[in-house]
């Protein structure tokens, strides 16, 4: 018997299917991770996520595991190698945001202890939990992320827009947009 899931994983794309079953919607605490997503949610910008979760495993093996004091000491020589790299997506703006927002990061937790604990604090230390009914419920994003956006912004951070902010509160289980008859949506409540 197939599991009901939220329309937007199509059934015959394990990458997909792996993501949102595991991943997606998890609630995120450890940084590194945290960070992994912020990266990878900038990256997507205009692009599918499906062309970042196939490049998934180039970007950790090229941004050194996503361990942002690593990624804040990029120089422009790495930046240019990570450039020629087609592993990843090589657009010089959003190599060079992962590079800034790895320093961003940083003095984040320098301030808070973690970025976790920063990031947790909109949201109270708990996930929002939605009802959504079909995934044109689901909003691009909301009054909260263009909050965070702002927050990240006058932080330092680039490739934070709003929708980019939702998406990262979705994918680190902040928000809980699983679909009301996707089978993750109670296990995650």
């Amino acid at each position: 018997m197939s599991r009901q899931r939220c329309a937007w994983v199509p059934p015959d794309n394990p990458l997909y299917v792996t993501y949102h079953d595991r991943e997606w919607g998890v609630p995120v605490h450890d940084d590194r991770l945290l960070f992994e997503f912020l990266v990878l949610e900038g990256a997507q910008a205009g692009l599918s996520w499906l062309t970042v979760l196939r490049k998934r495993e180039h970007y950790r093996e090229a941004f050194d595991g996503f361990d942002p004091e690593r990624v804040a000491g990029f120089d422009d020589a790495r930046i240019q190698r990570l450039l020629q790299n087609p592993g990843i997506i090589r657009n010089r703006l959003k190599v060079r945001a992962a590079v800034s927002n790895a320093r961003a990061f940083l003095n984040v937790q320098e301030e808070f202890g973690t970025f976790s604990r920063f990031i947790w604090q909109f949201v109270d230390g708990r996930p929002i939990i939605n009802a959504w009914k079909t995934i044109a419920d689901v909003p691009a994003s909301t009054s909260l992320s263009d909050a965070i956006s702002r927050e990240l912004k006058r932080r330092g951070f680039k490739f934070v827009g709003s929708t980019i902010v939702y998406a990262h509160m979705q994918a680190t289980g902040m928000v809980n947009d699983h679909t009301v008859d996707c089978f993750r949506y109670r296990e995650l409540q």
